[in-house]
């Protein structure tokens, strides 16, 4: 196949600002991550809406995307200095309030198929928003850690260790990388191809050997987490993550499209970029509270 100059022009330059805004995001403070993944939660949960239209749906947009920033937002302050004056348990209140809302909008809607509405709404929150504050939460669950006293203010407001999150997203990047040439070069068979047929067996298997050898660099680069449990998270990112991977491309299926959304020309949406993260931040979350700490 001849290659479209255009194409892979326009494919390189979106992922050279993606990767370029997403490290730079990561890397400052927690107050540019958590900036960074409260538009990427609400723009993720506004394609799942989108999704859910195709699929017949009529979910409750506005109270949804409302609600999903809220939660968000309750966790951006759990984690910081200002959990003091505002406590968490109001926030979740105010959170848990805007929830009931939700129903309350179903009540009242004299469309059809209110509860299937009403699913789509509340299951767009659980997929694409509780996991990036649970992603919130592992940046900041090494409560040892501190910013250098050098620093600003604004690196100080919550014991932020990007070390965690950045390293996880780049096993994650490894593991696609490796799933793609392995599976090019040998792959034969199919690990999924009703879902998604591009996937093999072999690639998968070839990227989780690779990825697990690139942990022992995660522990040098970030010695904060033992080799054995960096060993732990590659293993995890190459199960849920592939899992992740083929829950979207189900949902795209069903709905009939090729990519989630049109945001990152030649890349797709939101919920294309991030589908891996999105599945894999409840697990790594739960190893690191259960066995790390």
């Amino acid at each position: 196949m001849a290659l479209n100059l255009k194409t892979f022009t326009t494919r390189t330059l979106t992922a050279a600002v993606f990767v370029s805004v997403l490290l730079s995001c990561i890397c400052y403070n927690y107050i540019s991550f958590s900036a960074l993944f409260l538009v990427v939660s609400v723009w993720g949960l506004y394609e799942f809406y989108q999704l859910a239209e195709k699929l017949g749906a009529k979910p409750y947009k506005a109270i949804g995307l409302i609600t999903g920033a809220l939660i968000f937002w309750q966790a951006f302050i759990s984690n910081s200095i200002f959990s003091y004056n505002y406590p968490t348990v109001k926030l979740i209140v105010v959170c848990l309030a805007f929830v009931f809302l939700i129903f309350v909008v179903a009540l009242f809607d004299s469309k059809p198929n209110t509860i299937v509405n009403l699913a789509y709404t509340l299951t767009g929150i659980v997929y694409a928003v509780l996991p990036f504050t649970l992603l919130l939460n592992i940046s900041c669950i090494d409560t040892t850690y501190k910013a250098s006293e050098t620093q600003s203010i604004l690196n100080n407001v919550a014991p932020y260790n990007f070390h965690y999150v950045l390293g996880i997203i780049l096993l994650i990047w490894v593991s696609d990388v490796g799933a793609y040439m392995v599976g090019s070069f040998i792959g034969k068979h199919k690990l999924y191809e009703r879902i998604s047929p591009g996937k093999t067996w072999e690639g998968t298997l070839g990227a989780t050997l690779i990825t697990i050898a690139c942990s022992y660099i995660m522990s040098v680069w970030y010695p904060e987490l033992e080799w054995k449990h960096w060993i732990a998270i590659s293993i995890l990112v190459c199960v849920f993550g592939t899992i992740g991977d083929l829950v979207e491309s189900m949902l795209k299926r069903q709905a009939g499209v090729k990519d989630s959304g049109k945001i990152m020309p030649g890349h797709g949406g939101i919920l294309d970029r991030f589908d891996s993260l999105l599945f894999l931040s409840p697990f790594i979350y739960l190893y690191l509270e259960l066995f790390v700490k």
